[in-house]
């Protein structure tokens, strides 16, 4: 078997890379990522020397690059994308080009070699719940909020119509917020770690009261695995972490676990359109196919502590050049 992993070198998808490698010795991975901002090939460093495993730089928005990649594989597993609401609102042309335009590129490879796909999304295409709504699943209307979210809605509905128009095989999965290794730090979690590991203080949007549900991304890249090797073709599958939490309290869990204070919190203006509650019911793919988080959010958030502090010359490297200008953009100008 062999999978063409896109957005290979990013967060999740690297994520998803090795656990595949490790878990299945005789698959072979395929990683395609243009190495933007938050591609990065030493998220991959573990797989070198790996003969079952192939990188490949390039744009999914590049059919010379995408077509012979799909026709030499057996699965797409899609994770490229721009992802982050606030870079999205400071240059929403990117968001469309890679996430609407780039999954079109796929979509069509895939339709001419014939290709299962699966494609990899998010909660926040749903849109924001009030404090007492009922989490989102399967059934919950689109309501996207941001570029972002517009445009991996935009994408997750370009996927369900060639299923339904072409046939495709294809699967689609909706997550609840990921954090662990090889996170960039412009997320919440893991600039909330660095900044504190850095003597810095932690900026916290608005009043700190957003509620998020918290997914381990190995816990993520499981459920992806059960999906893309039994999932029903043309279905969604939401896959939450069974943790919702208010931002500010991760932040104290987090001042906790590195032993700081809360003078270490640096409220800043809200940022425009902030979601205030995301929540995700996973029933489906529990009742179908056996999956549920298996992390705790504590857990979690320890294992996570634990590698940013061992994997110090990483995210040094990661918040330097580039990073600088963007996080001057966004917090120190507020």
């Amino acid at each position: 078997m062999k999978l063409l992993v896109t957005g290979g070198a990013g967060f999740i998808g690297s994520n998803f890379v090795h656990h595949i490698l490790n878990t299945y010795p005789e698959y072979e991975v395929v990683t395609l990522d243009d190495l933007t901002y938050a591609g990065n090939l030493e998220n991959l460093k573990a797989a070198e020397g790996n003969p079952r495993h192939r990188f490949v730089k390039g744009s999914i928005t590049d059919t010379t690059v995408v077509e012979p990649l799909v026709e030499a594989c057996d699965i797409v597993v899609h994770f490229a994308a721009e992802s982050h609401v606030d870079r999205s609102i400071l240059n929403p042309g990117a968001f469309v080009v890679t996430n609407v335009h780039g999954t079109f590129v796929l979509l069509e490879a895939a339709r001419k070699y014939g290709k299962r796909f699966h494609h990899v999304s998010t909660d926040e295409v749903f849109g924001a719940l009030g404090t007492d709504d009922a989490p989102f699943d399967e059934s919950t209307p689109y309501d996207p909020r941001s570029p972002y979210s517009a445009s991996k809605a935009a994408s997750d509905h370009l996927v369900r119509a060639y299923f339904h128009t072409y046939g495709l095989p294809v699967t689609i999965s909706n997550c609840s917020n990921n954090y662990g290794p090889y996170h960039f730090p412009e997320k919440l979690i893991p600039l909330a770690i660095t900044n504190l590991l850095e003597g810095k203080s932690v900026p916290v949007y608005g009043d700190g009261l957003q509620v998020r549900d918290w997914l381990y991304v190995e816990d993520h890249c499981r459920a992806i695995d059960m999906i893309v090797h039994n999932g029903k073709r043309g279905e969604t599958y939401c896959i939450g972490g069974n943790a919702e939490t208010e931002n500010i309290v991760i932040v104290k869990k987090l001042l906790a676990l590195l032993g700081k204070d809360e003078s270490s919190i640096e409220y800043v203006k809200d940022r425009a359109g902030h979601d205030r509650r995301y929540a995700i019911n996973f029933t489906k793919i529990k009742t179908e196919l056996g999956w549920e988080p298996t992390v705790t959010l504590e857990a979690g958030l320890t294992k996570t502590v634990e590698w940013f502090k061992q994997n110090e010359s990483w995210w040094k490297n990661v918040k330097s050049g580039e990073y600088q200008k963007y996080y001057s953009e966004q917090y120190e100008k507020r």
